[in-house]
C-alpha cells in the first residue's frame, strides 16, 4: 500500500542524511541510481526528498548508503513536494517552470555541482535528464532536457 508523507521536515532529514552518506562513501547520484534501477534524476529527486522509491529501490539505496529500515520505508512514503522555499511566480508560462524546478531544482543543482563543480546554468508527464557533453569549441557543455507534456491554451 502507499502511503502519503505529512511532514516534510522527517523527508528534508532523510535527504540530508542521505547526501552525508553519499558523501562520507564517496557515491556518485550515478552509483546509487545504478543500485536503484532508477534513472539519475528520479533517483536523485527522490533521495533528496521529492518522489517515493518502489521498496527494492529504496533497500537497495539505503544499504548503499549504510541507512537503516526506517530510512528505506521512509524512501518508500509519497512526500509533501517542493523543494524551492519563496513566492509563487503569477505568469503561467513561469509558474509551469517554477513548479518543475519546486520538484527538481535541488536535484539539478546537485547533478550539475557533481558532474560540472561549482557553477550555475543561465537560462506530470515529464523527464528530466542531465549530461555532460564535449563543446566543440573547447571545454564542456551541459545538456540539460525537460521534456514535458504540451498543453496549448485554447480560445474560449
Amino acid at each position: 500500500m502507499m502511503h502519503a508523507q505529512a511532514d516534510p521536515n522527517a523527508r528534508q532529514q532523510l535527504a540530508i542524511a542521505a547526501v552525508e552518506a553519499k558523501t562520507r562513501k564517496d557515491l556518485s547520484w550515478q552509483q546509487l541510481a545504478d543500485a536503484s534501477g532508477l534513472s539519475v534524476a528520479f533517483t536523485t529527486a527522490a533521495l533528496l526528498g521529492q518522489h517515493p522509491l518502489p521498496a527494492d529501490a529504496a533497500k537497495a539505496v539505503t544499504e548503499l548508503l549504510g541507512l537503516d529500515e526506517d530510512a528505506a520505508l521512509l524512501l518508500q512514503t509519497v512526500p509533501m513536494r517542493g523543494s524551492i522555499p519563496g513566492g509563487i511566480p503569477t505568469d503561467p508560462t513561469i509558474y509551469r517552470f517554477y513548479e518543475m524546478l519546486q520538484v527538481y531544482g535541488t536535484t539539478l543543482k546537485a547533478l550539475v555541482h557533481e558532474q560540472f563543480g561549482d557553477g550555475i546554468i543561465s537560462a506530470i508527464n515529464f523527464k528530466l535528464d542531465v549530461k555532460k557533453v564535449a563543446d566543440p569549441e573547447g571545454g564542456e557543455r551541459a545538456v540539460i532536457t525537460l521534456d514535458g507534456k504540451y498543453l496549448p491554451t485554447k480560445p474560449f
